[in-house]
């Protein structure tokens, strides 16, 4: 449990959004994905996932790492199957948010999400480097109360709110890495994570890359940082991450792009050109293949999610 107790005291968590949830119209979401990390709880209704079409129950939470492409089911009876960029254009006929938490406001086909970074080092998603599918975590009563906590504070404008939506969001994370090792899930790749975490050269280079996204991250800089040869590099990254580290930036970059759509009111050409994007067409067509919509309308998804 020590290389656990590390990881976790080495992850940097962030709060990124959380809101409750009235399903009005049952849809299928076919290409769900964020590159933050979801956790969704379900009050009421039907929530199902995946090819195979896993059902949560009543109380039960899916989560699906940060960077996880996946299909999602909210409501039951004949769903309208949707992607991403449909849902963005016709949200208000299929979802409703509820921005007075409560029994009344709960009804039918009602959930609650969160919304979350968690980093090792800041550099790398804790979740999405596991390389897990999405899954069901049932009958973990904390948990639950500190989603709802964490929805409730979100919705309130009384002092403390910034910092105990802090402290729940780290506890959110806590209890599901708990839940992992109690249910014994995904042990292989826990253990080739605690692994690679410790090795300095590979700690260097992702700290590298996350001061320098904007900048040339060629494999030739990288095999400097790591004091390794260029012909090496590369193998050497995918050996201990099992990506390539061209894959890896390209990833980084992208989401710091979401972060700064999210955040800032910068244009999307300035956006492209901070995270070493320099034609800002190519930027907005390598956008568009990892997240299924252009830019602008990730942009608008985020002001649309915030109503």
């Amino acid at each position: 449990m020590e290389d656990y107790n590390k990881i976790i005291e080495s992850l940097g968590v962030r709060f990124i959004k959380s809101k409750n949830i009235k399903v009005l119209q049952p849809i299928t979401v076919e290409n769900f994905y964020d590159v933050g990390n979801t956790i969704i709880l379900l009050h009421r209704g039907e929530i199902s996932f995946g090819d195979e079409r896993m059902k949560l129950n009543e109380g039960d939470m899916l989560f699906i790492p940060g960077g996880r492409l996946t299909s999602v089911t909210y409501g039951r009876n004949n769903p309208v199957k949707l992607t991403n960029e449909d849902l963005l254009n016709n949200r208000d006929k299929f979802l409703s948010s509820n921005k007075n938490y409560s029994h009344v406001g709960l009804e039918l086909d009602s959930f609650s999400y969160v919304t979350f970074e968690a980093k090792v080092f800041d550099s790398v998603n804790f979740f999405a480097s596991l390389d897990i599918p999405p899954f069901v975590i049932s009958g973990a009563d904390h948990l639950v109360a500190t989603i709802i906590e964490t929805v409730k504070e979100d919705l309130t404008e009384m002092p403390g709110k910034e910092r105990l939506i802090k402290i729940n969001t780290e506890r959110i994370v806590i209890e599901i890495v708990r839940y992992i090792l109690e249910k014994r899930l995904f042990v292989e790749q826990l253990a080739t994570n605690s692994t690679y975490f410790k090795d300095p050269r590979l700690i260097d280079i992702f700290a590298y890359i996350k001061k320098n996204l904007g900048g040339d991250l060629s494999n030739k800089v990288l095999a400097n940082v790591a004091n390794v040869s260029e012909d090496y590099v590369g193998q050497y990254f995918k050996m201990l991450t099992g990506i390539n580290p061209q894959d890896y930036i390209e990833y980084q970059r992208m989401e710091m792009a979401v972060n700064l759509l999210r955040t800032t009111k910068k244009s999307i050409r300035e956006i492209g050109a901070e995270v070493g994007y320099k034609d800002t067409a190519y930027f907005c067509r390598r956008f568009k293949m990892m997240f299924g919509i252009p830019a602008g309308k990730m942009r608008r998804r985020e002001s649309l999610m915030n109503l």
